[in-house]
């Protein structure tokens, strides 16, 4: 079942079961699908651009989150947690440090990368390998560290 049908469902339980937030939720990532369905021609999204716009509004919540936490709302940092959490169930099992650091691994040894000036060809080897599965601050930051 594609991703949009999927949503459909769960829009639906989630009205049904009167979920106010996740159904607030499910309403935005599937404007965020379509929306993204109609620049690219109106044509059904591929996995990889659902999990490139999934993505996105993960990075978006995080900066929100990161942002209020700062500000010192409470209140509005727990609305953002909770939508993160419901926008996580959308998104593939998320790879841990120690699989992340080995890929990198991988790639610094395919690209032939030994210093910091070779970490544009390292991140054009590896994003592909993580999309959507791991954190893109948590892979530069592992990059960084190695190629010292």
């Amino acid at each position: 079942m594609s991703l949009l049908g999927r949503l459909n469902d769960e829009m639906k339980q989630a009205m049904k079961s009167k979920e106010k937030e996740k159904l607030t939720v499910i309403r935005m990532l599937k404007a965020a699908l379509q929306n993204e369905g109609i620049k690219a021609g109106g044509r059904d999204l591929t996995e990889e651009e659902e999990l490139t716009v999934l993505s996105r509004e993960v990075k978006q919540r995080k900066d929100s989150l990161h942002e209020f936490e700062k500000a010192g709302r409470e209140d509005l940092v727990a609305k953002i947690q909770t939508e993160l959490t419901y926008v996580n169930e959308y998104m593939p099992e998320q790879l841990s440090e120690e699989e992340v650091s080995s890929i990198v691994d991988a790639a610094i040894a395919e690209t032939g990368a030994s210093a910091k000036a070779d970490m544009g060809k390292v991140m054009a080897a590896l994003m592909p390998k993580v999309k959507g599965k791991a954190d893109g601050s948590l892979v530069n930051r592992l990059v960084q560290q190695k190629l010292l």
